[in-house]
């Protein structure tokens, strides 16, 4: 069984359209549908239904489409394994990163990286935690950064920072004189939080669902800068990581630390678990884990 045939085969299943796996595979569409002939003669078995207007998969379909994923994964890792032998500290790393993170921590990390190891490139995919986790998942990262909680069944995770959350008021607000303030004292607050696709949403809103309430949110945004904007403009307070609280230089607003308890942000390198790591990729991981503050 020639591998393209599955290759094609898989593709089409995917995008469900001759016409799309065509173009996605540079390939005309007659010569496809003949490999996917080729390849159902030989299973002897029908693979797609053709006589609806969006092609479907038969029940043999379905079974090959999801044990062809498997064979050519593991083909893929054998390919990977091989060229790593051969080309020791040389490659190219598929980083999945949060911007925000990235904005906060990676610049001279991959600075350094690349000094260290000038073969290796980075391809960075960016996207909020929650899409990364599902990116990585899908196989189209290599490695990602995720915020915990990481779910262990399917991720490995490397940790690399550790920090809590402090809230930031407007430096005349009831709180601003406190040297902490516990979690439940703002339970009748409006919140300004990072949008949904953060993972500091969720995050934010089990904690204060912890202590007895749950958050009024009053907006959302993904920038940090715009979200300080709105605090000082008295629209609400938001809860912050303290890497991010010490780039706010404004006398207009406070970041407190909060407590009782305190609220966590723990990030970490995540890999997927039964997923063979190129040798670039564990080359960063170890790096990252170096450079831990």
């Amino acid at each position: 069984m020639d591998s393209r045939h599955l290759r094609y085969f898989v593709e089409v299943a995917r995008v469900k359209s001759f016409t799309k796996a065509s173009h996605s595979l540079k390939l005309s569409q007659p010569a496809l549908s003949k490999m996917i002939r080729n390849l159902e003669e030989e299973l002897d078995v029908t693979l797609i239904d053709r006589s609806k207007k969006q092609i479907t998969l038969t029940d043999s379909g379905e079974l090959v489409y999801t044990q062809a994923q498997r064979v050519l994964s593991m083909m893929d890792d054998l390919t990977s394994s091989l060229y790593d032998m051969v080309h020791l500290k040389k490659g190219t790393i598929e980083l999945g990163l949060p911007p925000l993170i990235g904005t906060l921590f990676f610049p001279e990390l991959i600075a350094g990286f690349r000094q260290r190891f000038p073969g290796i490139s980075i391809k960075i995919t960016e996207y909020g935690a929650k899409k990364i986790e599902k990116i990585l998942e899908e196989g189209h990262v290599d490695v990602a950064v995720a915020v915990a909680p990481i779910d262990e069944t399917v991720f490995k995770a490397y940790p690399f920072n550790e920090e809590t959350m402090d809230v930031v008021l407007p430096t005349d607000h009831k709180l601003a004189k406190k040297d902490s303030v516990e979690l439940a004292e703002l339970a009748h607050e409006k919140f300004i939080l990072f949008q949904e696709d953060f993972a500091m949403h969720d995050i934010i809103q089990t904690y204060c669902q912890s202590v007895g309430f749950t958050p009024e949110i009053e907006l959302e945004s993904s920038q940090w800068d715009f979200i300080v904007e709105m605090v000082k403009a008295h629209i609400g307070i938001a809860i912050m990581p303290k890497s991010i609280c010490e780039k706010i230089n404004s006398t207009e607003v406070k970041n407190i630390p909060v407590v009782n308890p305190c609220v966590p942000w723990t990030l970490s390198m995540i890999v997927k678990r039964d997923r063979y790591l190129p040798y670039a990729a564990r080359e960063f991981i170890q790096f990252i884990h170096e450079s831990k503050p």
